[in-house]
């Protein structure tokens, strides 16, 4: 499939140009006025882009095959020659030559003229026939292209749409899973915009609606943020306490368990005394018990967790532990990946800790990243909630809750 698009004064000329580099099977499968904006619409004219593709790959036996069938036509032909031919021997064979000349001469005419009407009408009845077969035939045959025409416009669109989303890293499976969706449920002659809506509509149906943290608690709440090293779990935990303490006015207090790398408690020090807030350090699953029996006044604690790899079993029954403390009722779950990370990557972590606990998802970086496929994949992976997004270190600003139809946007290649 080559596909071009074109840019002229006017949609024929725009198309001529189109079919004098791809010739005149090219298909037309999307126009769209461009008005000048700024102040360049006062030197520039309106104009029209085309976008027009061609299958290079349909070779001489598909185009043969395109050709209508005739077969039913040429068998009436053959059945005409066999009844004509057979009326010509009866005509020889019918009456003897000995019998001919006793005959009166009036009774030769009216036997002669009798059997060319009937011969004529016959004649005239067959090519009646075949040529009403004919029309049949042709009608059957342009319907027939038509059809496939409309079937190869089609397939040129979702083909333009499965590379954008493939271009953005979205799982091939995720990928067919969702054109499949929306090719059952679209007319066959559906135009680019249309496909491309449903496409749209999918996605974000399949994202669904952001799962934040709930402030409306009766019981202290304890947020727990788990991941890897370097995604940024500390700058997020104080992006969201910032947030909830200086516009909510929720009452806020901070636990970190990050004791091997000292710039973590000190940096979440820095915070919680800008906020006012206190900060409990815990090096053990007791100390953890000791500390929620002091915070037990405060609506949310934040509980910033080491940064563990997840191929250590051991790391990870630590951090089990330390959740375990808290009862599953009065406990959330974050998991702060990195949208920069590799998507095998993202699955191994992902997967071990769906062992240990279920979560929600927070992505981080995405200023970092071109695409964004990977937090469509594993939420699609996981059927973990997406949550937040993170794109910088600015506290507390830099961060915002999934917003769908942004990453819908994104992914099939429009603006955020």
């Amino acid at each position: 499939m080559v596909i071009r698009k074109y840019i002229a004064i006017t949609e024929d000329e725009a198309v001529r140009m189109a079919k004098a580099e791809l010739g005149n099977d090219v298909v037309i499968m999307n126009t769209k006025k461009k008005n000048p904006k700024g102040i360049m619409k006062f030197f520039r004219k309106p104009s029209v882009e085309i976008t027009a593709a061609i299958d290079e790959t349909l070779d001489a036996q598909e185009k043969q095959e395109n050709l209508p069938d005739f077969s039913k036509l040429q068998e009436a032909i053959r059945e005409t020659n066999a009844v004509l031919e057979a009326d010509a021997q009866k005509n020889k064979q019918e009456v003897p030559a000995a019998k001919k000349e006793s005959l009166k001469e009036e009774e030769e005419q009216k036997l002669s003229s009798s059997k060319k009407e009937t011969d004529t009408s016959h004649i005239e009845e067959r090519l009646n026939s075949l040529q009403d077969l004919l029309r049949e035939q042709m009608q059957a045959a342009k319907e027939e292209q038509e059809e496939k025409d409309e079937e190869n416009v089609n397939h040129a669109y979702f083909d333009l749409i499965r590379k954008k989303l493939l271009d953005n890293e979205v799982e091939e499976t995720y990928v067919d899973q969702i054109l499949e969706d929306i090719s059952e449920n679209l007319s066959k002659n559906a135009n680019l915009d249309s496909i491309l809506a449903g496409v749209y509509q999918k996605i974000v149906l399949k994202i669904g609606q952001p799962r934040l943290i709930d402030i409306k608690t009766k019981k202290t709440k304890f947020i727990f943020f788990v991941g890897p090293t370097g995604v940024g779990k500390t700058t997020t935990i104080a992006k969201i306490a910032s947030t909830l303490k200086l516009t909510k006015k929720t009452k806020v207090a901070l636990i970190t368990s990050d004791t091997y790398r000292i710039a973590a408690v000190e940096q979440l020090k820095t915070y919680a005394n800008i906020l006012g807030i206190p900060l409990q350090v815990v090096y053990s699953a007791e100390d953890m018990t000791h500390a929620i029996e002091e915070l037990r006044e405060f609506e949310l604690v934040f509980v910033d967790t080491a940064g563990r790899s997840h191929n250590n079993p051991e790391q990870r029954e630590d951090i089990r532990k330390l959740m375990e403390t808290v009862p599953e009722e009065n406990r959330e779950v974050f998991l702060v990946l990195s949208a920069t990370t590799k998507y095998k990557d993202l699955v191994k972590i992902s997967t071990a800790y769906s062992e240990m606990t279920k979560y929600n998802l927070i992505f981080t970086k995405l200023d970092e990243t071109e695409t964004i496929g990977n937090i469509f994949n594993i939420h699609m992976l996981t059927g973990a909630p997406l949550s937040y997004t993170t794109w910088g270190q600015n506290v507390p600003d830099d961060i915002g809750k999934v917003d769908a139809q942004n990453i819908a946007k994104q992914l099939l290649g429009g603006n955020s």
